[in-house]
């Protein structure tokens, strides 16, 4: 125990202590010019220890001056920024320290007293990337870098951050080649200068780079240029690709320019990954998206056909989330925070797209498509969670659980915005194609809204009244009404009457589909959901659990084990011959099953056999789904 001397007091009131919420203001943005240009150098070449050395040089003017750290980044839809990583912080005006105070509310703020004879703020910290799965996303390893600016950037607050002049420099590991929307005014060795530009198009413009490279002109001979920038662990994975997928590629190209009738780029550059070390990701960004898949991509082509959809959905959202962005995502600058209750348009809308292009362009086949979206049909036939929770508030997810796993997510819900939204678009495109006889569809409303102002590249907002109004010049109708009783409402019957006018229907079968077999290889586990009510993974571990199915009203946890079945150790083709075996008897399923150090015999009365989600053609109706599926001529 500390014993409070008159001297020990004095000495405390005198100190930092005496008031920790004696802070500076933060200054809030304005839409004016920032004087001057802040000078970035990033060494990126420490590979072997997955380090980022930043220096910055910040024009600044005496007195106070507050220095932000990105917070919401666009496209995480979430106060994410990986403060947590940066180490080292030093600044210095004149080649002299200067101390610095984090805000004691909002600790992305960094509060600063620039000296009278000062002209600029010179800011030197570390990035830490994750140097293992348990601290976050892989972005360096010894082969790839990924750079993603807003984690290696200070800003000043008090200013739109588009009115912000930056010139980046990068250094390079030795002999690498990157990819990235940023453009260089000059390479000296491994050393790239950028061309100055605004601080938001800047951190909208991530880089990859590797040792292993290629990149390929997806539009030869284009005015406005895209390229595949690929990446890999080793020489395979960029020296094996044929010609024939690169035409795949081409044709996604060619069916989104069909389906929006612009381009709201100056040029596009895909970012891809395609590796065992480097993290997977998604992200888009208004002139590039950064792509992560596992290694193989090209080389295993055969096996891969569920990795196929994420190029298409990234590349949509140029034209939607980037170029037309929802209205209460204009912010003034990356710690402002966002709202996301149009996310169903943004990214729901994007799925459908996204898995619409994939079919046309040829990527997925269309029987693979119809099997991917029987999935995902079958995930809100059953989703226990609809009943008190809508899609709207699921937008408030990205914030709330930051994709944190989940125990209970057939109960809890998590971003359902994304695979709920799609079955909505799904549902408005056939009522449109239905209504219309057939000679209008969503088609016309991708055109309309995304296709606006072609060659413009300022975002564009809108709100729900915009996409209403765009619906109802292509076909009308109370959409209103139709969208808010589909994404504000909760305990509505499943959502699958698009699926059904789009002329099949939602089936379960005994039989896996190629795309639910590569699905349980892709993610090491069993699913038994639709038979039983869990999943479980390859260690015996239950990984998913229907809220109120046969597992869970017989006790199973996620957090349990099984062990054995009908007396068998266990092994996931074990369990399928049990369910199998179950039709043609009236005894239950035995599991053993651990808890802790708890063992527990379960007895599970189903007989009905094993079932995985299916399509299967409504008869006499029109097949609307393989007509939207199909290329676009």
């Amino acid at each position: 125990m500390i014993k409070f001397t008159p001297l020990f007091a004095a000495l405390l009131a005198a100190s930092a202590f005496a008031d920790p919420s004696a802070t500076d203001p933060i200054t809030a943005p304005v839409d004016q010019a920032y004087p001057g240009t802040i000078v970035l150098q990033v060494d990126a070449s420490n590979t072997a220890q997955q380090i980022f050395t930043v220096r910055e040089s910040i024009p600044a003017k005496p007195g106070k001056m507050t220095l932000l750290y990105p917070q919401w980044l666009p496209g995480k839809h979430s106060p994410v920024g990986p403060l947590n990583l940066m180490a080292g912080l030093k600044l210095s005006a004149n080649g002299k320290p200067l101390d610095w105070r984090r805000d004691s509310t909002n600790v992305h703020a960094f509060h600063i007293d620039v000296p009278k004879d000062a002209d600029s703020v010179q800011v030197e910290f570390e990035y830490l990337s994750p140097v293992e799965a348990a601290q976050g996303r892989t972005t360096m390893t010894n082969d790839i870098v990924g750079v993603q600016w807003y984690s290696l950037a200070l800003y000043p607050a008090g200013y739109n951050s588009r009115r912000i002049t930056i010139q980046p420099n990068l250094t390079l590991p030795a002999g690498w080649q990157y990819g990235s929307a940023l453009e260089a005014s000059d390479r000296k060795g491994d050393v790239v200068a950028f061309k100055p530009t605004d601080f938001e198009s800047f951190i909208d413009s991530p880089l990859f780079a590797g040792r292993y490279f290629k990149r390929i002109d997806l539009d030869p001979g284009a005015k406005l240029a895209v390229h595949l920038n690929v990446v890999a662990d080793n020489e395979d994975g960029v020296g094996k690709i044929t010609p024939e997928q690169i035409e795949l590629h081409r044709a996604l190209v060619q069916q989104a320019y069909k389906l929006f009738n612009s381009q709201h780029y100056r040029h596009y550059d895909f970012l891809f990954s395609t590796s065992d070390e480097f993290g997977g990701i998604g992200v888009e960004h208004h002139e590039s998206s950064e792509n992560g898949v596992k290694g193989g991509y090209f080389s295993d082509w055969n096996k891969n056909e569920n990795m196929r959809g994420l190029l298409p959905h990234e590349f949509t959202h140029s034209w939607n989330g980037k170029f037309r962005r929802p209205a209460d995502q204009n912010v003034p600058n990356f710690n402002t925070p966002l709202q996301n209750s149009l996310l169903w348009v943004y990214e729901g809308q994007t799925q459908y797209w996204g898995e619409v292009l994939s079919a046309r362009s040829g990527l997925v086949k269309i029987e693979r498509m119809r099997d991917m979206i029987a999935a995902t049909a079958a995930r809100y036939d059953q989703m226990k969670g609809r009943a008190w929770r809508s899609v709207l508030d699921t937008t408030n997810d990205p914030i709330i659980n930051s994709r944190r796993p989940q125990a209970w997510n057939n109960w809890q819900r998590s971003e359902d915005y994304y695979s709920e939204g799609e079955l909505v678009w799904l549902d408005v495109d056939t009522r449109i194609r239905e209504m219309s006889g057939e000679q209008r569809s969503l088609n016309d409303f991708a055109k309309a809204f995304f296709g606006v102002d072609n060659g413009a590249y300022v975002a564009k907002h809108y709100t729900l009244d915009d996409v209403v109004a765009a619906l109802n010049a292509v076909q009308p109708y109370d959409w209103n009404a139709f969208l808010r009783a589909r994404i504000e409402g909760h305990g509505l019957a499943s959502p699958l009457d698009g699926l059904n006018r789009s002329g099949w229907k939602l089936v379960y079968a005994d039989k896996q589909s190629d795309y639910t077999k590569a699905r349980e290889e892709e993610g090491k586990f069993a699913d038994f959901q639709y038979s039983l009510g869990f999943a479980v993974g390859s260690d015996g571990k239950v990984q998913a659990l229907q809220w109120d199915g046969l597992g869970f009203r017989a006790g199973l946890s996620i957090s349990a084990s099984i062990v054995a079945v009908n007396g068998r150790a266990y092994k996931a083709e074990v369990l399928r011959d049990a369910v199998t075996a179950a039709k043609n008897s009236t005894a239950p399923i035995e599991l053993l099953v651990k808890r802790g150090n708890q063992y527990r015999t379960i007895a599970l009365d189903y007989h009905d056999g094993l079932k995985y989600p299916r399509l299967e053609r409504i008869p006499g109706t029109p097949d609307r789904l393989t007509t939207i599926l199909s290329p676009l001529k």
